[in-house]
């Protein structure tokens, strides 16, 4: 059956819809007022106390606009206790329990990032990427294709394990983190989130957090985003995630037993 809306109905909902390229690179109009511009996106990514949270933080801060900021803690403390650390977990592949779980609260997540975007909200996400799971899960890529259309600048949070180690050690959080020895001071999942963290290493900007503070890194991501050039990191991540799948090297999402697809 075919319905003809009345003229006043259809424009209201072609104006809800609308998504029209902006002239510049990255942006976009989008929402039901066409002249708003896409919220910016930020992703922030690195090893635990790199110093992702306080550069998030930094940003929220020195950033003109609204700028919401949710990662790696914020779903933790929604993540029901007995399926924590939920997309915290760290690589070794030592819950392969948890793994069917994993990539889906990820693409809660980036689905969110892209929901609050398109309302031209800004978002400054920290969270800490890797596939060193019981199998490889490809969850970077597939995050990358769901912020396809957004302008997004993908950061690298790096900061030397030594100074790592003096954070956990400074934090007072007894028991939050696994201790080292004597004979193995640095202990073995420090090691492998360092090793693990910035794999593939595609970028648009790296900062170094044991050289330059929270104000520092925000400063140099804002000169980034208005100096240029055009961030492609995604793209690109979404890109090898696609010729992946067509040379049919990805397994499938795994899936919850119970769920239905």
């Amino acid at each position: 059956m075919h319905v003809v809306l009345p003229k006043r109905l259809h424009t209201f909902w072609a104006t809800c819809i609308e998504v029209k390229k902006s002239p510049g690179p990255g942006a976009f109009f989008v929402g039901r007022n066409p002249n708003v511009a896409a919220g910016q996106i930020i992703i922030l990514n690195g090893a635990p106390r790199s110093g992702k949270s306080s550069i998030a933080a930094a940003i929220q801060d020195m950033f003109d606009g609204v700028w919401i900021n949710f990662g790696v803690d914020a779903c933790a403390q929604i993540t029901p206790p007995r399926l924590r650390p939920g997309i915290g977990l760290r690589p070794g592949g030592e819950r392969p329990d948890l793994e069917a779980l994993v990539p889906r609260i990820y693409a809660a997540l980036y689905d969110s990032i892209a929901a609050h975007s398109r309302l031209a909200l800004n978002v400054v996400t920290d969270v800490g990427h890797h596939d060193a799971y019981s199998r490889p899960l490809d969850i970077l890529s597939d995050c990358a294709r769901r912020l396809a259309g957004l302008p997004v600048l993908f950061v690298g949070v790096r900061c030397p394990i030594e100074v790592i180690l003096q954070r956990r050690s400074a934090s007072g959080a007894d028991g939050a983190y696994v201790s080292g020895s004597v004979g193995d001071p640095v202990p073995l999942p420090v090691r492998r989130w360092q090793e693990e963290v910035h794999r593939p290493g595609i970028y648009d900007l790296e900062v170094d957090t044991s050289r330059q503070n929270p104000a520092e890194c925000a400063g140099a991501i804002r000169h980034r985003l208005e100096a240029g050039p055009e961030p492609l990191a995604f793209r690109k991540l979404a890109q090898m995630r696609a010729r992946d799948k067509d040379g049919n090297q990805r397994s499938p999402m795994p899936r919850l037993p119970g769920w239905k697809t």
